[in-house]
């Protein structure tokens, strides 16, 4: 067992405390990972503060890893040591569900073994990306182009993957109208990708206040949702929306811009439920969905997307000692647009 440092949390309510974790020896399939950046993710947030459910604290937190191999496995082929990588929500599947087999492991019948929190193929509790070396199955490690900036491409592995998804499932591009509800971490990768699918995209944020960001992210229109005319003026108007904020939203507002045929679907996971009347679906046959992360080869499609087109996402870097302080801020989208822990700060 290797021992490494790691940024750990002991309750919902304690500040988080430097440690150590234990990763397992490298097995024939493995690769070892020295960790350089790791994203901060409201999903931590949501798991460390205990709004999702039981957490087997200490628990180390973070899906958004980006660092080097400098160990394999004696039956890896696809990495060697010196690679570029990155490490995502999951690190394992059964791959063996009709789900898996379709590339679809984020949907894994049996449930994916995420990066943190979830129970490990040798029993123990996975331990995420705070910290400084992962060891994980070469199947679900990614390669990052190496035009994209290690810093840059931490949030890909998931605010990147998680609005590509969506975005390519229902085929956003040339003559389709996108909303992106929110300008934060995920929105303002939403408003990238979609623009970049060719897409006419629209931000629909609470105040005006990242307006100039949005539209040189390649949004074509800005409008604040505080102003209860932006509804009227957008009703009937888009072919997909895509819901990035975690807090309760006036859902019948929202249905009503949706034009025929359009969906409205959240990738931000609010811990009280959205409450939906049917009604609001029945006018122009709108559906409402869900979207979870996407399968590790939709993931390394999204990687090799943003390489191409110079795709990356808006960072703030921090130190190991400024999570608690990142974690208050993001609270507050006092963030432009994703905290990233340089993880040499942990050594």
């Amino acid at each position: 067992m290797l021992t490494v440092n790691a940024v750990a949390a002991t309750s919902a309510t304690d500040p988080l405390v430097r440690t150590t974790v234990e990763r397992r020896d490298v097995g024939p399939r493995d690769v070892l990972i020295e960790i350089r950046y790791a994203g901060i993710c409201h999903s931590d947030i949501h798991t460390v503060r205990g709004e999702w459910g039981k957490v087997p604290y200490p628990l180390t937190v973070g899906h958004e890893i980006v660092g080097v191999v400098t160990e394999v496995g004696a039956s890896v082929t696809r990495h060697q040591t010196g690679d570029r990588v990155g490490v995502g929500c999951m690190v394992n599947s059964c791959r063996e569900c009709d789900n898996c087999k379709a590339g679809q492991e984020q949907y894994c019948l049996t449930g994916n073994t995420g990066t943190y929190a979830s129970v490990d193929r040798d029993g123990t509790v996975t331990q995420g990306g705070y910290s400084t070396h992962v060891v994980v199955d070469e199947d679900f490690v990614l390669r990052v182009p190496e035009s994209i900036p290690y810093e840059k491409a931490a949030p890909l592995l998931c605010a990147g993957i998680t609005t590509y998804s969506p975005l390519s499932h229902w085929k956003a591009g040339p003559g389709t109208k996108v909303a992106v509800v929110g300008m934060g971490g995920l929105g303002h990768m939403a408003v990238k990708i979609a623009a970049a699918m060719g897409a006419d995209v629209t931000v629909l944020s609470q105040t005006l206040s990242k307006k100039d960001d949005g539209l040189a992210f390649g949004a074509e229109s800005y409008y604040a949702t505080s102003d209860k005319e932006t509804f009227k003026t957008l009703a009937n108007t888009f072919d997909l929306i895509v819901n990035t904020v975690s807090a309760p939203i006036d859902m019948a507002a929202y249905l009503g811009m949706l034009r025929l045929d359009g969906t409205f679907v959240s990738v931000g996971a609010p811990p009280e439920p959205l409450p939906v009347q049917v009604f609001s679906l029945f006018n122009n046959r709108r559906s409402f969905a869900g979207s979870s992360i996407g399968g590790i080869a939709e993931t390394q499609e999204m990687l090799d997307f943003c390489a191409e087109r110079g795709i990356a996402s808006e960072v703030e870097v921090i130190t190991a000692d400024q999570v608690d302080e990142a974690y208050e801020r993001v609270l507050k989208s006092d963030v432009r647009y994703r905290f990233v822990i340089d993880i040499d700060t942990l050594r």
